[in-house]
């Protein structure tokens, strides 16, 4: 039901683009629309690790430290390749995975996580970030920011569109479009996505804490890694997180900015909590 979650609002981004793409040139501008998210969503698929990993200054981790052993031997348990293992400089606990399939994934974590968790805890975290990867969620979340980014750059255009009187219809391209339309469009499609966006991530958490859990080999060890992490994530922030960049991680980095919050990409680490903590009577 999540699986088919997601192709829905997948589908309903890619309608949204469409949309702009009409309003903006009619026929042409849907084809221009299409050809522009082709484009994005195949540097998204090749090199979407390198480009985040690179934004985040994230560093590789040597074989056989302790980091990497956790990593190795959970990957091991989930039947999963091993993924590259990378560290990030950051004072915030946090943790992402990234890469276009489990063969070419890669996960990264903060010193301030290691600096935080235990072992136990750490696995939970680690384990969460396999199931993304074994749910391929690292790759649709991708695609899902990469649309959601063109969705806005098309708004943008829509408004000085709009203000310019430019754009044209389908019925006639020597006629203007509606600029009120195109207003409206350009307000109102970049809250769309963001919500879609925002849908698609928080459907992903789930499964993949329920995989963290299952991995590790207890819910709580997940449970107390993210009482830890929602705390000092609000108490610490990350300054070089990028908002297209959210839904990635474990708990949300931007988590001490009150207006961030209210369009978090992550279910309430509350409720998150509650389902691991329920796991143990199944």
């Amino acid at each position: 039901m999540n699986t088919l979650k997601t192709f829905v609002l997948m589908g309903t981004l890619t309608f949204i683009l469409l949309l702009i793409g009409n309003a903006l040139g009619g026929h042409n501008g849907v084809v221009i629309a299409l050809i522009m998210a082709g484009v994005m969503n195949f540097i998204s698929y090749w090199y979407s690790d390198k480009i985040v990993l690179s934004m985040y200054g994230a560093q590789p981790v040597e074989r056989g430290t302790y980091l990497y052993q956790i990593v190795e031997k959970l990957a091991r348990s989930a039947d999963l390749p091993m993924p590259k293992v990378y560290i990030i400089n950051e004072a915030q606990p946090n943790a992402f995975a990234t890469g276009r399939n489990p063969k070419n994934a890669a996960v990264a974590v903060t010193r301030g996580l290691m600096d935080l968790v235990d072992e136990n805890e750490l696995s939970g975290v680690i384990g969460h970030e396999l199931g993304h990867v074994h749910n391929r969620d690292i790759l649709i979340s991708t695609v899902a920011a990469t649309m959601a980014g063109a969705i806005s750059f098309l708004a943008s255009m829509a408004r000085w569109a709009a203000i310019f009187g430019g754009g044209s219809s389908r019925d006639d391209d020597d006629r203007g479009s509606n600029p009120l339309a195109l207003i409206g469009i350009a307000i109102f499609a970049p809250m769309a996505a963001m919500l879609v966006q925002m849908a698609i991530s928080r459907t992903r958490e789930f499964k993949a804490d329920r995989f963290g859990a299952k991995v590790s080999g207890n819910p709580i060890y997940l449970a107390n890694a993210l009482r830890k992490l929602d705390l000092y994530s609000r108490r610490i922030p990350m300054p070089n997180a990028a908002p297209a960049t959210e839904n990635m991680f474990i708990v949300s980095p931007l988590a001490g900015n009150k207006m961030a919050n209210l369009f978090s990409t992550h279910p309430s680490t509350e409720e998150r909590i509650k389902k691991l903590e329920d796991m143990r009577f199944e």
